[in-house]
């Protein structure tokens, strides 16, 4: 037997937990390496854990589940595991790979695990731009490489987004949003605000609503974020 999947299952009900464990148990190549009753749970659990499948409910506590998704910096494959329909379109949007209405019968369950597979694969397989800690971006029709480390943090502006650099004379201003830039960043980058994403190295000073970084600029910490730089 190869390796296998890590899943991570996130919802409030123990129930829930229950049905999608004895589904888990069913698949050789499946491994349920956490369970999680909270958004708030299922962030520090990823950020000391490795996951390849998110299994995850919407209608929770303090964090929903979309909520939970623009949290997370690096995202695992998502499936959606709800009693409600009518978040369907903006999950996809938030690129999950299935959304299953409860209950969630075996034969929908691998259906929807035969595809969040193909997403882990392909992952696997690309190269994500994140080759020998450099990460290559566009700007007016030019490639320009920067060293992940030296990037200090990034802003949204609309459509936009402003990466900040180290030791550069300008911030690069490029087409995109904080999900795509995500996606491309190591996990040690994470969204501290609505509008910010900073690099954890180059925190030195964390207060409520507020992370200082070692140029001695300051960048807003949303409430609902806080929970990430403790």
């Amino acid at each position: 037997m190869g390796t296998k999947y890590k899943c991570l299952i996130v919802d409030d009900e123990k129930p829930a937990h229950q049905v999608l464990m004895s589904h888990i148990n069913q698949c050789e190549d499946l491994e349920c390496v956490g369970n999680a009753f909270s958004g708030k749970e299922a962030l520090l659990f990823l950020q000391k854990n490795e996951v390849d499948i998110l299994l995850l409910d919407i209608n929770m506590p303090l964090i929903s589940g979309l909520e939970f998704l623009d949290m997370i910096t690096v995202k695992p494959v998502t499936i959606i595991t709800t009693a409600y329909s009518d978040f369907a379109l903006e999950s996809y949007e938030k690129d999950a790979v299935d959304y299953l209405l409860k209950p969630i019968s075996f034969g929908k369950f691998l259906k929807a695990i035969e595809k969040a597979k193909i997403f882990c694969k392909n992952r696997k397989e690309s190269t994500d731009e994140i080759k020998d800690n450099v990460l290559k971006i566009r700007e007016d029709g030019l490639d320009v490489l920067l060293d992940i480390d030296e990037i200090l943090f990034v802003e949204s502006a609309g459509n936009y987004i402003k990466i900040f650099v180290e030791n550069r004379s300008k911030s690069y201003f490029i087409y995109g949003s904080l999900i795509s830039i995500k996606t491309e960043l190591p996990d040690y980058f994470i969204q501290v605000h609505r509008s910010f994403i900073v690099n954890r190295k180059q925190i030195v000073k964390k207060e409520l609503g507020k992370v200082t970084l070692h140029v001695n600029i300051e960048i807003p910490v949303g409430r609902k974020y806080q929970i990430l730089i403790e």
